[in-house]
């Protein structure tokens, strides 16, 4: 784990390239930035919830996270293939959802895991299958809110089902299914929890970028397939969704602004103190 104060951070239009990660932290070869959590302050009423590829969690409290250093602090340890999936600030009251790439999710309170140190390698959250060819792998990790859990699957298609379809069990099994992984769909690539009024973006393998209002996307049942979200060429795969919030205005700024980190009027050269950073917390 690293922290950045927001001031030092370049600020520049929405069209601007910005910097490189490696000019900004001391990343190790191969690392690289999986979340990134806005904190106001550090303290033990709340936690750092993680989740990785293996089907392991782990809930930290946030006050662990207070002392930074310049190298970086253990988050969490990994196992040997093992990565980082999806990192999440809770208040120790909320639900946690965990999506595979199988199709599977699992539902429960957060409460079933305890709080664990820095450098302990957590708990299983989901029991994880596979098929013949490969075993699957968590996917996302959603903190349970109000709207709808939006699954996409590696051949563009997808759809919108409502929290209610998910009943709550405890960590460690096998969970629901939450989209069929069949032949015409592939594997499952995404799980987010999104509103009516936000919008989807959809990446290919290409790098093809598709924006689309999440209100034309269909809400059916978990045990269906969905409808299609993209249209791909021969070999092309979704490889991944964003959530992005509708500002009304498509207008973000001018782009013209720079990228060089420069600090915006009125801050505070200084910046806050060392020992506590204060970064701004078929079809159905």
């Amino acid at each position: 784990m690293y922290w950045l104060r927001v001031f030092t951070l370049p600020q520049a239009g929405r069209n601007a390239r910005g910097k490189p990660m490696v000019n900004l932290l001391p990343l190790e070869e191969g690392e690289r930035i999986n979340a990134i959590l806005p904190i106001k302050q550090f303290d033990d009423e709340h936690f750092v919830f993680m989740a990785t590829s293996f089907g392991t969690v782990k809930k930290t409290p946030l006050s662990a996270f207070s002392r930074p250093r310049t190298s970086g602090i253990i988050a969490l340890s990994l196992d040997e293939g093992d990565r980082l999936v999806g990192v999440a600030l809770t208040d120790g009251s909320r639900e946690i959802i965990l999506a595979t790439s199988g199709g599977k999710a699992i539902r429960f309170h957060e409460e079933a895991v305890r709080a664990m140190g820095r450098e302990a390698a957590g708990v299983r959250g989901i029991r994880l299958g596979a098929t013949e060819d490969e075993p699957h792998r968590l996917i996302s990790l959603i903190v349970v809110d109000e709207g709808y859990v939006l699954t996409a699957s590696d051949n563009g298609f997808g759809k919108l089902t409502p929290l209610a379809d998910f009943p709550s069990h405890g960590r460690g099994g096998q969970g629901v299914i939450a989209m069929q992984t069949s032949d015409r769909n592939g594997a499952m690539v995404g799980a987010l929890l999104m509103t009516q009024n936000q919008e989807l973006m959809l990446i290919s393998s290409n790098g093809t970028l598709v924006r689309t209002p999440v209100a034309d996307i269909s809400v059916v049942g978990r045990n269906t397939q969905g409808v299609r979200l993209i249209r791909l060429d021969d070999g092309e795969r979704l490889v991944g969704i964003e959530r992005i919030e509708n500002l009304g205005d498509d207008s973000l700024g001018d782009d013209s602004g720079s990228a060089d980190g420069e600090m915006p009027p009125g801050a505070d050269p200084a910046g806050p103190s060392d020992s506590a950073p204060s970064d701004n917390p078929s079809d159905h």
